[in-house]
């Protein structure tokens, strides 16, 4: 018998997770193929702590090739879904065009940054949802740390030190939190500098930080780090940052080298060039048993949809009307579903999703944090364990496990490496310099 043809689109949590179940519930019987621009999985919730210099950046992601023997890992962008055609078109960073046949479809392709027009933002601001970024923040920081000890100009030296992060949910807080704690522990080396010359200001639309947790957790955690000398500034938008120069709706005005944008994520826009049915916000809509529906409640033969580009219905009745996207759904969805596709399959019967969120967790830095576990709510160093613990659990593979805990145990010993690689951004500049003589 031929295997059916079973092609993820993303490689994040539901991707990699929806292989890994397929390999062990449908041994023999499916041909996997899984397309990413990336040859990893990044293990989102590390990405402040491998930005505060924690961790190493390459242990918070997980390679696809090492860990899905067996499965045909492919690097490209999505370009187009034809579920009429059975049908999927790519392009490769070399600018080669892939098409892909399948049986059965598994859109996962998560979210992508949400911005707005803000003039000089595209220019001047850097994401945090990808190592890479993590990476160039924490680099970017150490330098400018660098660049201001070794300035004699109090204005120059004002910018560089000014550190804007836009966006209060957990993503913005954790690396607001992080890395303000990483360049504080900088300083130690810095005589020239003060704790009170860093000026990181937070800057949120809503009258609120960490939403999820509810507003006293929200209220906490501002105080929290307003006491560290940080800026919190709610119900403020960012109006433009052309060249660096920071305008906020507040009236306030200021120059800052590094501005970094987490102010949330919006599905996958390639999904909108597909002949799939969408949602009102751009998700595909998804039954409880993960299978993608039309309008009218009707599957849509052959595809499945998880994560953060689909509205998953919460079966959960106090928890609202759709799963939260978030890193605890994303998983246990994606474990469903490869276990429903496997079921399928071999004309087995198909269950609903159902998941009780368990809880949140944040953490602030060093030895603080804040969480909700089950009702019961956290704060400082316990939280902070909390937080470690539960997402040292969670990153696949013992591998990782074994990496983080060591990075962990590293810091602990020697402290975190304060070294800058920001020159990897311009390898050849030294080359360059040494040819022109």
């Amino acid at each position: 018998m031929s295997k059916t043809r079973v092609l993820i689109l993303g490689g994040g949590y539901v991707g990699l997770y929806t292989a890994l179940t397929l390999q062990k519930k449908a041994r023999g019987k499916v041909d996997i193929t899984l397309i990413d621009r990336r040859p990893y999985m990044t293990y989102a919730p590390f990405l402040p702590e491998a930005g505060a210099g924690s961790i190493e950046a390459r242990h918070a992601v997980v390679p696809l090739r090492r860990t899905l023997k067996g499965v045909r890992v492919l690097q490209g962008k999505v370009t187009n879904i034809s579920h009429q055609d059975r049908r999927v078109t790519a392009e490769t960073d070399l600018g080669e065009n892939l098409n892909l046949e399948f049986d059965e479809l598994v859109v996962a392709l998560g979210a992508v940054s949400r911005t707005f027009p803000t003039p000089g933002l595209a220019e001047n601001a850097i994401g945090f949802k990808f190592v890479e970024e993590a990476a160039a923040v924490r680099n970017r920081i150490l330098n400018r740390i660098a660049r201001a000890a070794t300035t004699s100009n109090p204005e120059l030296r004002k910018r560089l030190l000014s550190f804007v992060f836009v966006g209060g949910g957990f993503a913005g807080i954790e690396a607001f939190s992080e890395t303000e704690d990483m360049a504080k522990a900088a300083l130690r080396y810095y005589p020239e500098l003060k704790p009170e010359d860093l000026n990181f200001v937070m800057v949120e639309a809503a009258n609120h930080i960490l939403p999820e947790m509810g507003p006293d957790m929200g209220e906490y955690t501002k105080k929290e780090l307003e006491s560290r000398g940080m800026r919190v500034l709610l119900s403020t938008t960012l109006d433009s940052c052309v060249d660096g120069h920071v305008e906020l709706s507040n009236g306030e005005k200021f120059d800052a080298d590094t501005i970094v944008w987490t102010a949330g994520v919006k599905p996958a826009p390639v999904m909108s060039s597909s002949d799939l049915p969408l949602g009102p916000r751009g998700h595909m809509s998804s039954s409880p048993t993960l299978q993608v529906i039309d309008q009218d409640g009707r599957v849509v033969d052959g595809v499945w949809a998880a994560g953060d580009c689909a509205q998953v219905p919460n079966l959960v009745e106090d928890e609202g009307d759709w799963c939260a996207p978030s890193a605890q759904h994303a998983v246990r969805q994606a474990r469903h579903m490869g276990a429903n596709i496997a079921a399928k399959l071999s004309g087995g019967e198909l269950k609903e999703y159902k998941h009780k969120h368990l809880g949140m967790v944040a953490s602030l830095g060093l030895n603080k944090g804040v969480a909700v576990i089950m009702g019961v709510k956290m704060r400082g160093w316990p939280a902070w364990v909390m937080h470690r613990t539960y997402h040292l659990s969670q990153i696949p593979t013992v591998n990782r496990k074994l990496r983080v805990t060591l990075d962990w145990t590293i810091a602990l010993l020697f402290r975190r490496d304060m070294v800058s690689l920001s020159r990897v951004e311009v390898p050849r500049r030294a080359f360059e310099e040494a040819a022109r003589g």
